[in-house]
């Protein structure tokens, strides 16, 4: 997701976790996604057509929340003379908030930070939520290659995305029936073409790779032995060749070969993301033990040494809930800020001037609030899963927040 802030991308993922809580009562959450390239037009037609098709639902309630679904749609689009840059993406439905006849009607507008690629109408008990989703997956470009001596297959892995780049073949000759001194000279023919080749697949894969910023890793595959051959040989450019994480086996070559070494390598792929995550924490941990170590935890340490610029990098845990307040007093009107550990807390402050009772003015998660400051001092902030044990125990035992320091604060 690029040109996207880590405020942006909290605020996205919070959005598609509320999304993904809602319900409907029968079939009557509409989800509409508009490509950049789509004519509004078209859309209105279509969402008319939808209207007259929705008089067919026997429901009499999810018709009549269907039709207002598809209305409140309608309207909203006549206020675009075009879609926006990455296209529009609408969510509009009646959402039951307790018994029978509590529901309410809810709409949510917004540009995606990704060009919407497809044109999606969909009526669920639950908004259709999957290509947003994709769009916030983890997206390292990996380079694939499939070789044999015959033909050889460049790609990138992009998240789901698999882009074949160069499919090149050779003309090594096959095997000869010739014997004696004739067979050792067509061995050598073939050698030498199969070296060339080889050497013609490494100059494709490094004017493919080389520019690539985000290039994570490479992996190789093939079947037979000339994947081997071509790692271990002088015909990639080092950078390229110290990105190779693995070398897999395949049956195939060409596209089926490509999806084959993805197959194979994804248990890889996945360990790497992982293993990232798991680095940073132990890096912290490793400040943390040392007596002059550029660590800090705990939400109050963590804040005071932010603010003060001394965070080089933020670690903050997915699983985070606490929220930060902004407290008033009504009578005298002086403020403070407190944290509470859940959303859920109700807030019993007095003013500590006159002892009357303190009102909630505004509320964020604390999450939101260490990620605008963050990024207004210009520092780093790394997400930590709870899918290791690393990041449970940045959960647990350092209350989700910790920080590696630009340098060592009394």
């Amino acid at each position: 997701m690029s040109d996207i802030s880590s405020k942006e991308l909290y605020e996205f993922k919070k959005t598609l976790k509320d999304l993904s809580q809602k319900k409907g009562r029968g079939t009557e959450l509409v989800s509409v996604y508009i490509p950049p390239d789509k004519q509004l037009s078209d859309v209105g037609k279509h969402m008319r057509d939808e209207l007259g098709q929705s008089a067919n639902i026997k429901s009499k309630q999810t018709k009549k929340n269907v039709q207002s679904a598809i209305e409140v749609i309608l309207q909203r689009i006549r206020l675009f003379k075009k879609p926006p840059a990455n296209g529009l993406v609408l969510f509009v439905g009646m959402i039951p908030k307790g018994g029978p006849g509590t529901e309410k009607m809810e709409t949510y507008v917004f540009e995606p930070p990704e060009p919407i690629q497809t044109y999606w109408y969909q009526c669920n008990n639950e908004f259709f939520l999957e290509p947003l989703e994709y769009m916030i997956e983890v997206k390292e470009t990996y380079g694939l290659a499939v070789i044999d001596r015959k033909e050889a297959t460049i790609a990138t892995l992009r998240g789901k995305r698999v882009d074949i780049l160069n499919h090149l073949t050779s003309g090594v000759p096959g095997k000869h029936k010739a014997g004696g001194q004739s067979q050792r000279r067509f061995d050598r023919v073939i050698d030498l073409a199969a070296h060339e080749f080889k050497k013609r697949i490494g100059e494709h894969m490094n004017d493919v790779f080389l520019d690539m910023k985000d290039l994570t890793g490479v992996v190789i595959g093939g079947p037979g032995h000339t994947k081997e051959e071509f790692v271990q040989g002088d015909y990639l450019n080092y950078e390229i060749k110290d990105k190779i994480i693995t070398t897999v086996d395949t049956s195939y070559t060409g596209e089926f070969g490509i999806r084959e070494v993805i197959d194979k390598s994804a248990d890889v792929l996945d360990e790497l993301d992982v293993m990232k995550e798991k680095k940073i924490v132990q890096k912290f941990l490793k400040e943390l033990i040392n007596e002059d170590g550029l660590a800090s935890y705990g939400e109050e340490e963590v804040r005071k040494n932010l603010l003060i610029g001394a965070v080089d990098t933020l670690l903050l845990s997915e699983d985070l809930l606490f929220t930060r307040n902004t407290i008033k007093c009504s009578n005298c009107n002086s403020q403070k800020e407190i944290t509470l550990k859940s959303p859920n807390d109700k807030i019993d402050e007095n003013c500590e001037k006159c002892n009357d009772k303190m009102k909630l003015v505004e509320s964020k998660t604390l999450v939101e609030f260490f990620v605008e400051t963050a990024e207004e001092l210009g520092t780093d902030v790394e997400f930590i899963s709870t899918e290791t044990e690393e990041g449970i125990q940045l959960l647990k035992a350092f209350g989700g927040v910790a920080a590696i320091l630009r340098y060592k604060v009394n």
